[in-house]
């Protein structure tokens, strides 16, 4: 192990966990967004935890106690963050008459969890509990997804009544975000899709960006993600040609996916194989996003300690690249093309 590189790896683990926790203010409460958000921290920084201490042995004391100091501040941080959104209500001291005071506790209702209790107390508590939708009207864009649509077979899911872009549970489909969900960019969700197209780029563009994305369970796709200005995280994806721009990325448990992408910090893998990166098409590059500043190739993969390149990662040879005619012709469909065909042309699928 070198542990000049793998110091390098901790703190920058460490600054981008530190934006995440920042960021968590900005993320939806709407459907549990940013519920997965503090999930996925806390998540990182027991993984961090746990591979701070597998290369203990390795480590010179100071170096030990420095990363040790930096985690402990990290859980500090993400505490204070969410007393912060979440601040407990003031507690405010309410006479009690004296019957109350005298009832025995085993039988006051208020007291019995998982009872059913009757009453205008009781429906208020469950008002209170009950989910929100993510749209007026509990309307449900992949329900709309799923049925059948014009000539072209393409999909165009308005989400112009929502607050999140959330895609899932589909197969065989050719999707196309229209701009009529820009204003549903404060976060983005792909979760569940097989053998599918998926372009969430034009909405996602410029001031539009979105704040957050995950793509989790991903099987033979291609997905045009577009600009995130905080965290993607990617998980499960397999067989799969992926486009993303994004302030961090971390990719975890994904297994030959080909990856296009614009990053301004690592790129960090985790528990991955057969990885293959390639610079942003120019055709999704956005008039801010400076190329040179792309750090699409210096890749960091968290389970490979030894100095040498890791073996689950490399750079997709310039001839393997897809043309910017694919991208701007095939991906966006034209007549007669269907998912599969597309699929095919870029290699996702192979008869």
């Amino acid at each position: 192990m070198d542990p000049a590189r793998f110091y390098h790896q901790v703190e920058q683990r460490v600054i981008e966990l530190q934006d995440q926790i920042s960021q968590l203010g900005s993320i939806a409460t709407v459907g549990g967004e940013r519920l997965d958000a503090t999930e996925a921290i806390q998540a990182d920084i027991a993984n961090l935890t746990r591979r701070v201490a597998d290369a203990s042995d390795k480590l010179p004391p100071y170096d030990q106690k420095h990363y040790a100091e930096a985690i402990k501040r990290l859980t500090e941080m993400l505490n204070e963050e969410l007393a912060r959104l979440h601040p407990k209500p003031r507690f405010k001291f309410k006479p009690r008459t004296a019957s109350a005071i005298t009832s025995d506790p085993k039988n006051d209702p208020r007291l019995l969890r998982g009872t059913n209790t009757s009453g205008p107390d009781a429906e208020a508590t469950e008002d209170v509990v009950g989910a929100l939708p993510n749209v007026p009207g509990g309307k449900s864009y992949n329900d709309d997804i799923s049925r059948p649509s014009g000539t072209s077979g393409i999909r165009k899911p308005s989400f112009s009544a929502a607050r999140t872009v959330d895609i899932r549970d589909h197969e065989g489909l050719h999707i196309i975000l229209p701009l009529t969900a820009a204003k549903a960019t404060s976060s983005g969700s792909l979760q569940n899709m097989r053998n599918c197209v998926v372009d969430m780029s034009e909405p996602a563009a410029g001031k539009a960006s979105f704040a957050n994305l995950a793509i989790r369970e991903v099987d033979r796709c291609l997905v045009v993600a577009g600009n995130v200005n905080g965290p993607a995280h990617i998980t499960g994806v397999r067989d799969s040609v992926l486009v993303v721009s994004a302030r961090q990325v971390r990719i975890h448990e994904c297994r030959n996916v080909r990856m296009y992408l614009y990053c301004s910090s690592r790129p960090i893998i985790e528990d991955c194989e057969g990885m293959k990166f390639a610079p942003i098409p120019a055709s999704h590059l956005s008039q801010d996003q400076d190329p040179t500043k792309n750090q699409w190739d210096q890749v960091d993969d968290f389970k490979w300690l030894k100095a040498d390149h890791s073996p689950n990662w490399a750079i997709l040879p310039e001839e393997e690249r897809l043309s910017e005619d694919i991208w701007n012709g095939t991906v966006k469909g034209r007549p007669g093309l269907g998912p599969k065909d597309i699929l095919r042309e870029t290699g996702v699928l192979v008869d």
